[in-house]
């Protein structure tokens, strides 16, 4: 490869040809409305996993495939021996997904590749763009499969057997796309990781900032909770002996909300979910169920949320007498980013001159497991009103291509350059 004399400082990415590849892909399943459902391991996932591994190849990058279906593309360094500088995200989308979601990261990282071949730049370290399988979770469970199987949190045992509505398994579908690799998940070394992505809320937009400085990945923690009372005519049982279910919940509902509003700025409370039994019109409400979703930036705080509901819910208890139960059903550790990996993406925005900010990340990503076994950073731009997993999900080019450019400059500075 040959050396350049290039003024790194001024080296920028090719804007339209990033588009360009982003509504190519986008092409593949591509819905009505203008968005893109491309569900993992269906033969149009094979389809864009088959396209982008062949710009991988036209760009000279050597292709890995693990036994999960991640992707590795790998662009040589001076010192192959080091572990790789990698960037990526996920192609497989929601039903009802967006062109930007996942695939923004995967071919920012392609067009990162592009842009040092074009200049001639060699890096200290290799440098790669992951794809991982099964991010979404929207036809198997659990979600972020592909890089939790790769950091050991769950088995590939188990990520195999998980089926979808049809009874279709992981494994089986994996083999019929051709995508089981030869490499043991895990088997892979890290050096650094930095994930490109859509912030896929409003805060960047409502304050007219281009790039998101990601401190870390909000902790979550979700709940079922029942309140069972008596199911009655809603006609001739006297308002004070009533045993309504329905009147209690929504006090705990609201609950929910108010306890998010105390632990700003950061907390987030939902009720997403709400089951009535009978559900009929003229009767009381015998049962309710529904879901509490509680996320906050550190854990400590995620569970004094929790704790705070929970007494709440005791005390409702115990002055009307119905009974309240909370179950546990799905906890998510709060993930802090890595300070380095945080400072290449702020010095980065800056001498490139775009605005940012540090934010949060609301929403789970894969660079959430990459942090467990390589220092890790994600950098966000905006999307128009904050809307992702939705057809009508959309940025600009100008957005697109900036996060891009902090990309380049992250990694060239964790990778070094010849």
């Amino acid at each position: 490869m040959t050396t350049t004399t290039t003024d790194i400082s001024t080296l920028r990415i090719n804007g339209q040809r990033l588009w360009d590849s982003l509504m190519e892909l986008a092409k593949i399943g591509e819905t009505p409305k203008g968005g893109v459902c491309r569900l993992t391991l269906t033969d149009l996932d094979k389809q864009g996993r088959d396209l982008v591994t062949k710009w991988a190849r036209e760009a000279g990058l050597t292709v890995t495939i693990d036994k999960i279906g991640n992707g590795f593309m790998r662009r040589p360094g001076r010192n192959n021996a080091l572990p790789p500088i990698v960037t990526g995200s996920h192609i497989d989308t929601q039903p009802t997904g967006g062109k930007f979601d996942g695939n923004y990261g995967v071919l920012a990282g392609l067009e990162v590749m592009r842009t040092l071949n074009d200049q001639g730049i060699e890096t200290e370290a290799p440098m790669e763009v992951s794809f991982w399988t099964n991010e979404e979770g929207s036809r198997f469970v659990p979600v972020m499969m592909g890089s939790g199987v790769f950091s050991k949190t769950f088995t590939l045992e188990h990520a195999y057997a998980a089926k979808d509505i049809d009874g279709k398994t992981v494994g089986e579908e994996l083999a019929r796309i051709g995508y089981i690799g030869e490499q043991e998940p895990g088997d892979h070394p890290i050096g650094a990781f930095f994930e490109t992505h859509i912030e896929q809320g409003p805060v960047l937009e409502d304050n007219d900032v281009t790039i998101g400085v990601v401190q870390g990945v909000l902790g979550i923690r979700w709940f079922d909770c029942t309140v069972t009372g008596m199911e009655a005519h809603a006609g001739p049982t006297p308002m004070a002996l009533r045993k309504d279910a329905m009147q209690v919940a929504a006090q705990i509902m609201q609950e929910v909300v108010a306890t998010a509003m105390r632990h700003q700025p950061h907390g987030r409370g939902t009720v997403g979910m709400v089951q009535v039994f009978p559900n009929s019109r003229n009767v009381i409400p015998g049962r309710v169920k529904f879901s509490i979703d509680l996320r906050n930036s550190t854990d400590a705080l995620v569970d004094q949320m929790a704790d705070e509901v929970k007494a709440f819910a005791a005390s409702i208890s115990t002055k009307t007498g119905l009974d309240v139960k909370i179950e546990l059903v799905s906890s998510y550790p709060a993930q802090a980013f890595h300070e380095d990996c945080k400072g290449a993406v702020a010095k980065a925005a800056t001498k490139l001159g775009y605005s940012n900010m540090p934010v949060v990340s609301g929403a789970g990503h894969d660079a959430v497991y990459m942090s467990q076994l390589a220092p890790t950073g994600m950098i966000f731009i905006p999307c128009k009103d904050g809307i992702s997993h939705n057809e009508i999900e959309s940025a600009t080019p100008e957005h697109i291509s900036a996060g891009c450019n902090v990309l380049l400059h992250a990694m060239l500075e964790r990778a070094g350059v010849v």
